[in-house]
């Protein structure tokens, strides 16, 4: 949530934190580095879609379509602001998204205005963030800590708890 992406933004991360030493390599072999870069130090999370502006949790926020490239049956459906959707979508696995947002929000085209876009999975999948930009947490804390139990949930960040209750 640090970097709070928006559009629709690729996720990737440093394998092993192999960047700054290719970094060093890139001054002694740069065609070595760059082989090392793009085989084995991104691994590809998937796609972020979120658009830019605030609204009230439960209004609607946008409409989406995708087109899943596989021959996968097309999914549409409604975001409502303070959704957060993950779809999966395998590594490398494309799919044309359309959205369709509500007045008060952009993803990149305006606000109100549609966008059709490309986006790849990766091992997280696709994911709908709608909790709007900037991020704004409840101020209540109990509020804030029902707020971040459901966004965990929704994207299986901790699988081992099967819902449990999160200590903290």
């Amino acid at each position: 949530d640090a970097y709070e992406p928006v559009g629709c933004t690729v996720l990737s991360v440093d394998s092993i934190f192999m960047m700054p030493h290719l970094g060093v390599l890139s001054t002694v072999n740069e065609a070595a580095a760059i082989e090392v870069f793009v085989r084995d130090c991104l691994v590809y999370l998937g796609t972020c879609v979120a658009p830019r502006g605030q609204g009230k949790p439960g209004d609607q926020c946008a409409e989406y379509s995708i087109v899943f490239r596989d021959g996968r049956q097309r999914e549409m459906g409604t975001l409502q602001v303070g959704d957060l959707k993950l779809i999966a979508m395998g590594p490398g696995e494309r799919a044309q998204i359309e959205l369709r947002p509500a007045r008060a929000f952009d993803f990149g085209e305006g606000k109100g205005k549609a966008v059709t876009r490309e986006v790849t999975g990766g091992v997280v999948g696709l994911l709908m963030d709608t909790r709007g930009r900037p991020l704004q947490l409840p101020s209540d804390p109990a509020a804030r800590l029902a707020a971040i139990k459901k966004w965990h949930l929704a994207v299986n960040l901790y699988p081992n708890h099967q819902g449990q209750a999160m200590s903290g």
